[in-house]
């Protein structure tokens, strides 16, 4: 969920940019052997990946985010539960305590580069 959020694009050999769309799929043909392709959202990038096609003709892979949807949707619910409990009581301690959620997903968005955007295979 959190990737439809973002402007994911491919980048074949440091020239070629496709666009990704969250819901279809994207074929990127490529003329040359050992193409390097790298998925970026502009401030993530992921590490280079050398395909070689003499072992297949066609790779499927998938992006995928380090963030899951159930993480965001518990971090979501502790965090609206925590500051719902604390406007009714009147305590601003947990009000406080209520954006740590939202301070953990942000730091982990920022702080971990390098595995944020992930290509995994699609094995069918």
């Amino acid at each position: 969920m959190l990737l439809s959020f973002l402007k994911i694009r491919a980048i074949v050999n440091g020239k070629e940019i496709y666009p990704l769309v969250n819901t279809k799929p994207v074929v990127i043909t490529v003329q040359q052997n050992n193409p390097k392709v790298v998925v970026t959202d502009g401030y993530h990038f992921t590490k280079p990946l050398k395909l070689v096609y003499k072992e297949l003709p066609v790779y499927c892979f998938k992006v995928v985010c380090s963030i899951s949807d159930k993480q965001l949707l518990g971090g979501f619910i502790v965090w609206s539960g925590l500051y719902l409990s604390g406007y009714l009581t009147g305590m601003l301690v947990i009000k406080v305590f209520s954006f740590l959620p939202i301070i953990y997903l942000l730091l982990f968005y920022y702080l971990n580069r390098d595995e944020f955007i992930r290509l995994v295979p699609v094995l069918d």
